[in-house]
């Protein structure tokens, strides 16, 4: 006989797409749930990512599965949310190597995995991709990923929480550090940082980069390897790009005014961290940054920057998500991953479905947080 007790009260602890779409997933299975963040909604990695709905690269199958299943999931809510379509777009993915590097073996790997990916020569690029220079494109070719796309994080934050509001959840934002309370081997509450206690049956962390440090202090420990990173947005800017761009020195997407929003490898290393905590982004490098940026998109535009979002970008210690039941604790919970953007709205799901019924998702079999070992 199954025993298990679905909790009355869920508090999760995280304002970006993990912590929202787990509240909304709870409270339409009509769990109560407060949903708990330090800042505003959308304020951390969720408000800077490029956000690039994907599963390109070299990946083992069980991520390369979960990460479809997530595309998938956004593919539906666009359907069902035709007034945010400008938020979402699935409008492909381009990338090319660099200099002395192929992506023929790149490709091979897509296909064998049944993901749709077609080798094309700089022309054809050029007329599946509007808006980019084919003189940029490497001489050996470029793949492209029809399939692929990208969304705005903070739009669709903002349509979940009025969801978990209309529904009777509760939402705290600024709610400073917080902190999971437990007692007896159990969570039991979340602390905020004025000193309250929301008292929970389950806590859910979710907290972007902040997650493995909120679970060590439980004595939990997930591994952590979130580096220091920045996305420069820029101001609306005149070009037919709408496909995601992977190039060796920028990625770039639109934005929902017409911006671009780009980051690269290279930019990400050269973040400071002060001793106060801050990171510092170069000026230079932000020029360089969108100087790389105009080189790959057709006439070569001046492009103006408008922001920067800089924070901790979150990634595992083992580069998979982890997601699920934390052992040692009952009723606590996780989600952590790099690929926020596009397992986000499947991972709340199957989140909830967890906490609700007690059993957890043969898709997450190999990502559980059980595989780091207590106390690491």
């Amino acid at each position: 006989m199954n025993s298990y007790s679905t909790p009355g009260h869920v508090a999760v602890l995280g304002g970006g797409i993990f912590g929202v779409s787990t509240a909304v997933q709870l409270a339409r299975r009509d769990i109560r749930v407060t949903l708990v963040t330090d800042g505003a909604l959308a304020s951390g990695a969720s408000g800077r990512s490029l956000a690039w709905l994907n599963t390109a690269g070299h990946r083992s199958l069980p991520y390369h599965t979960l990460r479809l299943a997530g595309i998938d999931r956004w593919k539906t809510w666009r359907l069902n949310h035709p007034e945010h379509a400008d938020a979402l777009q699935f409008s492909g993915g381009l990338t090319w190597a660099g200099d002395g590097e192929s992506f023929r073996d790149r490709h091979d790997h897509e296909r064998s995995l049944g993901y749709d990916s077609v080798w094309v020569s700089a022309d054809q690029a050029a007329d599946l991709v509007p808006g980019i220079d084919p003189g940029a494109v490497a001489a050996e070719g470029a793949i492209f990923n029809p399939g692929e796309g990208w969304v705005d994080l903070p739009t669709v934050i903002g349509v979940l929480a009025a969801e978990v509001r209309d529904r009777g959840g509760r939402v705290v934002e600024n709610a400073g550090r917080c902190s999971v309370v437990t007692g007896d081997g159990r969570a039991t509450a979340v602390a905020t940082g004025d000193g309250s206690r929301i008292d929970a049956d389950a806590v859910v962390v979710a907290a972007g980069p902040q997650t493995p440090a909120l679970l060590g202090e439980t004595g939990v420990g997930v591994g952590d390897d979130s580096p220091a990173a920045f996305v420069a947005v820029t101001r609306p800017v005149e070009s037919d790009l709408q496909t995601v761009l992977n190039t060796p020195n920028v990625a770039i997407r639109r934005a929902v005014d017409g911006g671009l929003v780009m980051d690269s490898g290279w930019s990400e290393e050269t973040v400071r961290v002060a001793e106060d905590g801050s990171l510092d982004i170069d000026d230079a490098v932000v020029a360089r940054l969108m100087e790389e940026a105009s080189a790959v998109l057709a006439g070569h535009p001046t492009l103006e920057l408008d922001h920067i979002g800089a924070g901790y970008k979150p990634i595992p210690g083992d580069g998979e998500p982890v997601v699920g039941r934390v052992d040692g604790v009952d009723g606590l919970y996780t989600a952590f991953s790099h690929s926020g953007a596009t397992l986000g709205l499947l991972v709340g799901e199957l989140l909830a479905t967890e906490i609700a019924d007690g059993v957890a998702s043969p898709l997450l079999d190999t990502f559980r947080p059980s595989r780091f070992r207590r106390g690491e």
